[in-house]
C-alpha cells in the first residue's frame, strides 16, 4: 500500500497534491476539482486513501482505494 494522499490548499494560491509524511507536494493545480481527479489516480495507483480537505483544512470527504480493513456489509 502506497502514502495516502491529501488535496490541501496551497499556501501560494490554488490547490496541492501531498503525499502523507511529505514536506512537498507532488503537483499543484488552479482548481480544487483537478487536484481531486488527479489525487484519486494516484491513490488508486498506489492503493492509498484519499483525504480532500476543505478551503479550512478540515477533511470533508476521504476515499478509499486500497484493501478496506472494515469493508461495508450486506
Amino acid at each position: 500500500m502506497g502514502k495516502n494522499q491529501h488535496v490541501t490548499k496551497h499556501p501560494k494560491g490554488g490547490w496541492q497534491i501531498i503525499g502523507e509524511g511529505n514536506q512537498r507536494a507532488s503537483a499543484r493545480t488552479s482548481t480544487q476539482q483537478e487536484a481531486v481527479n488527479k489525487a484519486r489516480d494516484i491513490s488508486k495507483n498506489q492503493k492509498s486513501e484519499l483525504f480532500i480537505h476543505g478551503r479550512d483544512g478540515k477533511i470533508r470527504e476521504r476515499d478509499s482505494h486500497g484493501k478496506d480493513p472494515h469493508p461495508p456489509k450486506g
